[in-house]
């Protein structure tokens, strides 16, 4: 898979389940020096979910420092410790789905938590890639939640693709330039 030289501050990675976007967003980031950071925010809610994050860490290898942001995303890039060549999200609609189950959270605080996140990204330092599902393409959800669900991520994918620099959309383990370096150079 042909890789987008390492020239921005602010990527977007989007695509389907098992869509190569993560894969794509690794070999991405390899392309900054070391020492490089995994943020994962996936919450271990069974073991199944368990041996996945296992699986994927021992994948990424000991180039690899990983820290576990299941909430607090914004708080964290805004003052992500120093020194790493490059930080790699992944993902925000985990992420999205950790706040939308969070007893306290409705969907009335979510757009004031992808805001506060959006105005973060906007004055990252360290390049930063993020890596998210898409999930409009499908049918419409059959649930309120779902459905909400869906909404929110297709509106803090717009508010981030206004902010980053490069936005790929990865399907069929083939990336596909939406904004940015064009696929070409």
């Amino acid at each position: 898979m042909k890789m987008i030289p390492a020239t921005f501050r602010l990527a977007l990675i989007l695509g389907g389940a098992r869509s190569g976007k993560s894969s794509y967003a690794l070999g991405l980031a390899e392309s900054f020096p070391l020492p490089r950071l995994f943020v994962a925010t996936c919450e271990p809610r069974d073991e199944e979910m368990r041996f996945r994050i296992d699986k994927h860490q021992q994948e990424r290898g000991p180039e690899w420092e990983t820290r576990e942001v299941c909430l607090d995303l914004a708080d964290f890039l805004g003052n992500p410790p120093e020194g790493y060549g490059v930080i790699l999200v992944d993902c925000l609609t985990m992420w999205l789905s950790n706040l939308m189950l969070k007893e306290e959270a409705g969907p009335a605080g979510i757009p004031g938590e992808c805001a506060r996140l959006t105005a973060t990204l906007a004055g990252v330092r360290t390049p930063t890639i993020l890596v998210s599902n898409e999930v409009g393409l499908g049918i419409v959800p059959d649930n309120p939640l779902a459905r909400e669900f869906r909404d929110q991520a297709g509106w803090l994918h717009q508010k981030v693709a206004q902010v980053a620099d490069l936005v790929v959309l990865v399907t069929a383990g083939l990336p596909l330039v939406i904004k940015g370096v064009s696929s070409e150079q």
